[in-house]
């Protein structure tokens, strides 16, 4: 090598030779040059070759590398040429601490995509619909996006010089004191969260929860609103669902009805021993009814008292209420041709003459 080249690279300039920026540049465009290689070539095969293997693990893994962009690349390879560099503190520290922060983004949202990846695999997997799904991903991804920018926080502070013990034990005891406070509202996130993937009800459902009735019109991430019959909306907390009873007829196949019919005492033993036959041929003459059994029950204060018993072979009201509508008509019109009295509430006073005193 002639001497006024060894002269030159000698040279100092900022506590560095020029020789030592030279392997620095060649440095940085090596690895540069092989990242770039790296991605467009061998990871996009490695891709193809991922395609069309059963695991899904070897696709998540190339789906990451895919998506690491080239600012990455660049302060990844200006990181690695900078080492052998003798740097002020004033150029290497921020250096090193803006390489830290874009690392830990970029590794805080490698994370995101693994775990939305693996969520949306179990989702397909439960074969929820498409609206549980949805919020179930949306949920958990609020929950895990939480937990991984936390601990990304925690590292990009340890790393630039910051105490974070001191932080931490006060992030846990705020995080302690904001559940207690936010109990209510937790425990309602966590119903919702319950609701959507036990599916005890759907929006359209109608459901009765206690003394209130009507239908799911939205299942939020605290309350439930339902629309009643009278047209009002009815808002109530998940946590009040989850814990009561709910009856939930849009699940109903069949409406079982149970009714009382009541013939008065003056009715003659024959009717009443064909009132019973009367009423199921009555029954059996609808399609959308299936006759289970007709009795003389008891006797009432009043009237012999008959049950009856049929299933509506539709759970919606409207046709439980026509099908009982036509029966009653039917059986107004055959006791008025058997001449059979309906009973109602009356009342027989009997006088009894007595003889007056001698």
């Amino acid at each position: 090598m002639p001497q006024w080249l060894q002269d030159i690279l000698a040279k100092e300039y900022f506590g560095n030779t020029v020789q030592d920026y030279g392997v620095a540049v060649v440095v940085f465009a090596l690895v540069w040059i092989g990242l770039w290689v790296l991605k467009h070539v061998v990871i996009k095969r490695l891709a193809r070759w991922a395609e069309g293997t059963r695991t899904n693990i070897d696709n998540i893994i190339t789906g990451v590398l895919r998506r690491v962009g080239p600012v990455v690349y660049l302060f990844l390879a200006l990181w690695l040429a900078t080492r052998g560099l003798a740097l002020d503190d004033g150029v290497g520290r921020p250096l090193e601490i803006v390489f830290v922060v874009i690392l830990t983004v970029k590794v805080v949202q490698l994370a995101q995509d693994i775990v939305r990846f693996l969520l949306e695999k179990w989702v397909e997997r439960a074969e929820m619909d498409e609206a549980s799904g949805n919020f179930v991903i949306r949920y958990l991804m609020t929950v895990f996006r939480l937990v991984l920018w936390a601990g990304g926080l925690v590292f990009v502070l340890d790393n630039v010089g910051i105490e974070v013990t001191s932080i931490v034990a006060g992030l846990g005891i705020g995080g302690i004191a904001i559940a207690l406070a936010a109990q209510a509202v937790l425990g309602d996130a966590f119903s919702s969260f319950a609701i959507f993937m036990d599916k005890p009800f759907q929006v359209g459902d109608f459901i009765i929860v206690g003394d209130m009735l009507g239908t799911v019109e939205h299942v939020g991430f605290k309350t439930t609103r339902l629309r009643s019959l009278g047209g009002e909306q009815i808002v109530m907390s998940n946590t009040d669902l989850t814990s009561a009873r709910v009856r939930n007829y849009k699940r109903m196949q069949t409406r079982r009805i149970v009714f009382k019919v009541g013939v008065i005492y003056q009715t003659p033993a024959e009717k009443v021993k064909a009132i019973a036959g009367m009423i199921r041929e009555i029954i059996e003459t609808h399609e959308q009814a299936r006759f289970d059994r007709a009795h003389f029950q008891s006797f009432g204060d009043f009237a012999l008292i008959y049950e009856v018993v049929y299933h509506v072979q539709s759970p919606d009201y409207n046709v439980y209420m026509d099908v009982q509508q036509s029966i009653n008509l039917a059986l107004m019109e055959r006791f008025e041709e058997e001449g059979i009295e309906f009973a109602y509430p009356t009342q027989q006073l009997f006088v009894t003459s007595v003889e007056p005193a001698k």
